[in-house]
Formats: structure tokens, C-alpha cells, sequence
């Protein structure tokens, strides 16, 4: 068994018993092929969420500073994170997502950049928007709801493949990465806002 397999049974036994999780719509994910997995972002707890909830691999950013300490690298490394230096445009994390995107792997991303302080989803950064347009990824939103707290349920919704042809086709330009951005960040709004309750 490989080491992300066994890490992600870790964490569906915690989702499982101390969350109550709900998984919906893991239909929606591609059997096979590229993929972008684009959440709201609550918690440290997302990235494991994001992952746990289907069969494939997800590959992620995480900041470069988490890689320094001995222990967490193995682990985040063996469940498919990879370094980004943030608060720059990191050339080599920007190839690699490429790369994992050309080469058929799922890519999970917080479009927001950071965890938000009210649950409440909010703007995306362009980033996000690049790697779509870039790629030719099926765009996956997907609503994670909280909080978080023991034994109350936590549910994590993937959604329908974001039609982004026109935008594919379109020049590229800055107000076509905004675009796209406010796109992906209306799907996922909209999936959150049809399974709260």
C-alpha cells in the first residue's frame, strides 16, 4: 500500500468518526485525465478533506516553509504536496502544476489564497484562473461546509466540470484571468449556497 493511500484511510477514519462527514457528488470527478479541484478554504483541514473524499490522487501547493521541518516534509510530501514560495510568482511551483496537470493528475487549489476568517467564501486570486487556461483540465468546484467540530458533520460537495471553453479561446488577457477567477468562485459559491442546510 502506498503511503498516500494509507494516509488518506488515516483521515477518512477522523472525517468518519470525529466529523460525520458527508462526500457528495464524487461522480462528477473524471475516471482518468487532468483535473482542477478548486474549494473554498475554512480550515487546515481542507487539503486532507479535498483529497480523502475521492479514489485519485490529489497534488497540492503548500507553503515552502512547512518543507524545513523534517517530519511534516515526509508526510505532506508522501500525501502529494509540493513547495511554493508564496507572496511571489513561483516559476518552479507554476511548472509543476503544469506539468502534473499535462501529465493527467488532479490538482486541488484554494482559489481564495487563504483560509477565510468568516466562512464565507471570497475573492479568488488570478492564480487559479491560470492554470485552468492553461491546461485543458476539466474545473472542479467544490464546497467544503463546516466548521469543523467534533461529531457535527462536515460535508465536502463536487460539483458539475465548469464550462470555461470561451474563456480557453478567448486572448489572453488580464480581464480574461478575472474572469475566469470570478467564474470558478461563482460555482463554488453557488454549490455552498445549495447544500447548507
Amino acid at each position: 500500500m502506498s503511503y498516500y493511500r494509507l494516509f488518506r484511510g488515516f483521515f477518512r477514519i477522523i472525517f468518519s468518526l470525529v466529523f460525520r462527514w458527508q462526500v457528495i457528488g464524487r461522480e462528477h470527478i473524471p475516471k482518468e485525465g487532468p483535473v482542477i479541484l478548486c474549494a473554498n478554504h475554512i480550515s487546515l483541514w481542507d487539503p486532507p478533506l479535498l483529497g480523502s473524499g475521492i479514489e485519485r490522487q490529489v497534488h497540492f501547493m503548500a507553503k515552502e516553509e512547512l518543507f524545513k521541518i523534517p517530519v511534516l516534509s515526509f508526510l505532506i510530501t508522501k500525501f502529494g504536496a509540493f513547495p511554493v514560495k508564496r507572496g511571489a510568482g513561483d516559476r518552479a511551483a507554476i511548472r509543476t502544476t503544469l506539468k502534473l496537470l499535462e501529465d493527467g493528475k488532479i490538482f486541488g487549489i484554494f482559489p481564495e489564497g487563504t483560509r477565510s476568517k468568516t466562512g464565507e467564501p471570497g475573492e479568488a486570486m488570478p492564480g487559479v484562473a491560470m492554470f485552468a487556461l492553461k491546461s485543458e483540465a476539466a474545473v472542479i468546484p467544490v464546497a467544503i461546509i463546516g466548521p469543523y467540530r467534533p461529531f457535527r458533520s462536515i460535508k465536502i460537495v463536487y460539483g458539475n466540470p465548469i464550462d470555461l471553453t470561451q474563456l480557453r479561446e478567448a486572448k489572453s488577457s488580464a480581464d480574461t484571468l478575472k474572469e475566469a477567477s470570478d467564474l470558478i468562485m461563482e460555482n463554488i459559491k453557488q454549490l455552498r449556497n445549495q447544500h447548507l442546510s
